[in-house]
């Protein structure tokens, strides 16, 4: 006749000391990479050579954006696009046309962050010379037409220059204005 009384003390510590390893492992285990691609940042739809025209209510276009290529992220709603170009139209002004290589768009596009090569081109009037201005970075907010950067700006018009460092645009009063560290040549006339 076997003693099984005797074999349940080893037993129950065996049991306990396994249920103890099990879930020490658990509660210590890093979480594992989620594979349902949620922290992908991955295109949904890419357009190529696309155009985007904005008219007012009137039917008056008051912009163009043009880029040989277009990406939307679901993930978080932006659209990336490649090598922009944003032609503004007012009537009686200058057209105003905005380059980079690349622009990304938030809120429906209502903000154009333009990265890498920005130059902003007013065309010449009758009176003044074309003006162009080159900085390395530019947030657009193209429904108030206004834009702004923190980063070092370049003006030319004509033989005159000015540079500083950050700048507010009013494309509607055609203002520009530099933040800091302003320096200019200027030509008379």
């Amino acid at each position: 006749m076997k003693h099984w009384h005797s074999a349940i003390f080893p037993l129950t510590l065996l049991f306990t000391l396994a249920a103890l390893t099990f879930w020490l492992r658990h509660i210590s285990e890093i979480p594992g990479a989620r594979h349902d691609g949620h922290y992908r940042h991955d295109p949904d739809y890419i357009v190529k050579g696309s155009t985007l025209r904005k008219i007012n209510p009137a039917g008056e276009l008051l912009y163009t954006l043009k880029s040989p290529e277009t990406r939307h992220y679901p993930d978080d709603g932006t659209l990336t696009v490649a090598y922009p170009s944003i032609i503004y139209l007012n009537p009686g002004k200058p057209p105003v046309t905005l380059t980079s290589d690349l622009g990304i768009m938030r809120d429906e596009g209502e903000e154009i962050d333009l990265q890498g090569n920005v130059r902003i081109v007013r065309d010449s009037t009758p009176t003044d010379p074309q003006m162009v201005a080159t900085m390395p970075q530019l947030t657009v907010l193209s429904e108030e037409e206004k834009a702004f950067t923190r980063a070092p700006v370049v003006i030319v018009q004509g033989k005159s220059w000015v540079k500083g460092v950050g700048m507010r645009i009013d494309n509607r009063a055609q203002t520009y204005l530099l933040e800091s560290r302003a320096s200019a040549f200027l030509e008379q006339k």
